[in-house]
Order: structure tokens, then C-alpha cells, then sequence
């Protein structure tokens, strides 16, 4: 059927074509089937009054960042190293930089 390795390499490149053409369209219908349950959600967070989500569960200052002070993920002793890796990730917010020399938090 096949003679040649080339008329393989396109039939799977047109099934691959294929396959990503369904993806984006599962992926458009799902949004607009999710659209209602996020409307849901948001009404909850809305009449509950929720804040910011938590971002990483291990350590105090990468759980609310803007509620992190300078010192917290110094706590042991101000020379050591991070203790858990979404420290890393987590950049220092905007505002303790801007305020590190006015209003620093303690």
C-alpha cells in the first residue's frame, strides 16, 4: 500500500493536523459549557467576600504575598537559605520595595 516511508510521514502529519483541529474544538465548546459554573463561582467568592487565592501551601510568605513581611523567609537566621522552592518562584511584591524604607512591616 505504502511504497514509500514519505507517504507514512504524511499520513501521520495529517492525522496529527486532524487530531489538534478536534483539540481547539473540545477546548472552544468546554469553555462555553464552563462559562456558567465560573458565573457560580464567582457569585460565591463575590457574596463570601473572598480574597486573594492561595498561590503555594508550604511556606507563610508564598501562601498571600502581599501579606508577607521582609523577614519571613529569614526566619531562622538572616543568612539562610530558602527552605521550600516556590520561595524561588515567588517574586517580592511591588509595594514592600517601594515602601522598604518608609513603612517597613515588622
Amino acid at each position: 500500500m505504502f511504497k514509500r516511508k514519505s507517504n507514512i510521514f504524511f499520513l501521520y502529519l495529517a492525522m496529527n493536523i486532524l487530531l489538534l483541529g478536534l483539540l481547539f474544538a473540545h477546548a472552544s465548546l468546554q469553555e462555553k459549557a464552563d462559562l456558567l459554573i465560573l458565573s457560580e463561582k464567582g457569585k460565591m467568592v463575590e457574596a463570601l467576600e473572598l480574597t486573594d487565592l492561595c498561590l503555594f501551601t508550604d511556606a507563610r510568605y508564598t501562601r498571600h504575598p502581599t501579606m508577607a513581611d521582609l523577614h519571613s523567609p529569614f526566619q531562622d537566621y538572616p543568612l539562610s537559605f530558602e527552605h521550600f522552592p516556590s520561595g524561588s518562584l515567588v517574586p517580592v511584591p511591588q509595594t514592600m520595595i517601594s515602601n522598604r524604607g518608609k513603612d517597613a512591616i515588622h
